[in-house]
């Protein structure tokens, strides 16, 4: 094996190398970018969450205030979205309903 031969091999595994740590140093690149964006994510779905449970205590307070019980308000809400869920399925609450087919 001569020496021309062997250059050429070690240019090749140098310029894998090189090709490599491109794509390794890319990709460092776009975890640094991920990790920014999901912080920020965090930041504004904590930010949320807050004003969420603020908007909550205001309008719990304000039910209160009319005479109306909140939890009782979201319990019929949660069973209606519960039969919305079931009307979809076969044999749900739609299956015995008569259509206007006929």
């Amino acid at each position: 094996m001569g020496l021309g031969s062997t250059a050429k091999k070690l240019q090749t595994v140098a310029d894998m190398a090189e090709k490599l740590y491109a794509k390794v140093n890319e990709i460092r690149e776009q975890v640094e970018a991920m990790q920014e964006s999901v912080e920020t994510t965090e930041a504004r779905v904590g930010a949320l969450e807050r004003e969420t449970a603020r908007q909550r205590a205001v309008i719990e307070a304000l039910a209160e205030r009319q005479g109306v019980d909140a939890d009782a308000v979201v319990a019929d809400l949660d069973l209606a979205d519960a039969d919305d869920a079931g009307d979809d399925e076969p044999g749900g609450a739609d299956a015995d309903t008569p259509t206007d087919a006929a």
